[in-house]
């Protein structure tokens, strides 16, 4: 109609209430279309996190991700935004949790593993969300789902063993002298400018940002010197900025915390497999055992801020004791906390590799589907050539019912609440100091507007579209 006035008509704006209806619409569509697929999941997990928006109202994000039994698609997205008005107790958690498996009309023997941030009211065996679950299951005869605590939290845990405050407490010091005033904020940055620094500014360290203190430390350590010029034009005056033992804590510092930095970027993302991460992880517990070696032998090949203190002729040997204990101390925790994937290491790997698993120490229920397996090599060349969704979707179930199960439940497994995260940020963007007034239900709509991948259905909303509602 009257495309000569179409940029006329588009420019014309709706009403609030249109808007406002429209953003129902679009949501309530978005999940039917998720409940739909979750008909078909032959299994799925859960992850979950809370935290509470602007107005301190309490929000359980649930996210799901299930496989389809008959395309083999995996489906990754918000099941539901529970907002807690009272208490946030397990059992007000798992009361969300029971009636997002309702209104989603999942069937609680399909449920796989369940990812929490590993607070007390998640993961309690008595009256956290994981006990009532597994009371819930018990009562039906169904298995325990796996549970796992986030590894990306975890990982951020295991970095606190390297306190290392007589470091920490003097760069968050000089920072905050720096930045906290003004002035000498301003004095600062048109210093640095004056002496054409790479580097601007100094970095704040936040506690709660997983990368956060790496940023701040490797900042600090490059612009050492310019700080420390500048403070003594101040009057003031840090001694550890010119003692030589104590540049090599913060350059030793500096480095772990960057290889525990990059650690943390492999472990972020969606959609990521849980062998994936496990790989990480491993692979950084071997890292630990090399850096232990070669520190005990005084050799920075792998630590770059460590390497440059030593080409500078210091002063004072390098500690190496105190080095060693730190590295010990962070190994240790790293075995401690992630013991729970060390355990189900053998089930993580034959859905990573079966073509590698030693048939003998596999569970009885694939043995002799791997020996066919194995010996196949067309299905090895499959493996070799494509990604580990498209072999398992492409594997026989007739053939290999049990491995092809197996690969559909890990497939399900999240290994972290990364996507709960990301999508808090989203939430405070969307119910900010200016829609303090969002309702719960429209939050629920336009945030699941904004993190799902399900592309509303415009041609059925427009045919079910009323032609004169009322504004």
């Amino acid at each position: 109609m009257c495309p000569d006035k179409k940029e006329v008509l588009c420019s014309v704006s709706l009403s609030p209430s249109t808007i406002t209806r429209r953003v129902e619409e679009l949501g309530v569509n978005v999940h039917s279309q998720l409940q739909d697929k979750a008909k078909n999941f032959v299994f799925f997990s859960l992850a979950l996190d809370e935290s509470n928006d602007i107005k301190d109202t309490a929000q359980l994000l649930i996210f799901i991700r299930g496989v389809d039994g008959s395309t083999f698609e995996v489906s990754e997205d918000l099941a539901a935004l529970q907002s807690l008005k009272g208490t946030t107790t397990g059992r007000d958690i798992f009361d969300g949790v029971r009636q997002t498996i309702g209104d989603m009309g999942l069937d609680w023997s399909k449920l796989v593993s369940v990812t929490t941030d590993g607070a007390p009211s998640m993961v309690g065996s008595t009256r956290g969300l994981i006990g009532h679950i597994n009371r819930e299951m018990d009562q039906r005869d169904y298995a325990r789902p796996l549970q796992i605590h986030c590894l990306i939290h975890q990982q951020a845990l295991c970095c606190k063993v390297i306190k290392w405050d007589s470091v920490m407490k003097v760069v968050v010091s000089c920072v905050n002298f720096i930045r906290a005033n003004g002035l000498n904020h301003r004095q600062f940055q048109e210093f640095l400018s004056e002496l054409e620094c790479e580097h601007g500014d100094v970095l704040y360290h936040t506690e709660i940002r997983w990368l956060s203190r790496g940023r701040v430390l490797k900042r600090f350590y490059l612009l050492l010197p310019e700080i420390n010029t500048f403070l003594l034009s101040k009057g003031r005056t840090v001694s550890e900025l010119s003692d030589p033992e104590w540049k090599w804590h913060l350059a030793f510092l500096t480095d772990m915390t960057e290889c525990l930095n990059g650690l943390n970027l492999q472990l972020q993302g969606k959609g990521k497999l849980i062998c994936d991460m496990y790989s990480h992880i491993k692979a950084f517990q071997i890292k630990l055992q090399l850096l232990q070696h070669q520190v005990k032998e005084e050799d920075f090949t792998h630590l770059a801020t460590t390497q440059t203190v030593a080409t500078q002729d210091p002063q004072v040997p390098f500690p190496v004791t105190k080095c060693l204990e730190a590295l010990e101390m962070l190994k240790n925790e790293f075995e401690v906390r992630f013991s729970v994937l060390h355990t189900n290491a053998k089930d993580i790997r034959l859905f990573q590799n079966p073509f590698a698993t030693d048939i003998y120490e596999a569970p009885s229920s694939v043995q002799l589907e791997l020996a066919e397996l194995q010996s196949c090599d067309a299905l090895r060349d499959t493996f070799q050539s494509s990604g580990l969704i498209d072999f398992y979707a492409a594997l026989p179930i007739d053939n290999y019912p049990n491995i092809k199960m197996h690969g559909i439940k890990m497939c399900t497994v999240f290994g972290s609440t990364y996507i709960c995260e990301q999508t808090f940020s989203m939430m405070k963007f969307l119910k900010g100091p200016k829609r303090i007034r969002l309702t719960d239900q429209h939050l629920h709509h336009s945030l699941r507007l904004a993190v799902s991948r399900i592309e509303p259905d415009i041609n059925l909303l427009v045919r079910n579209m009323q032609a004169h509602s009322s504004h």
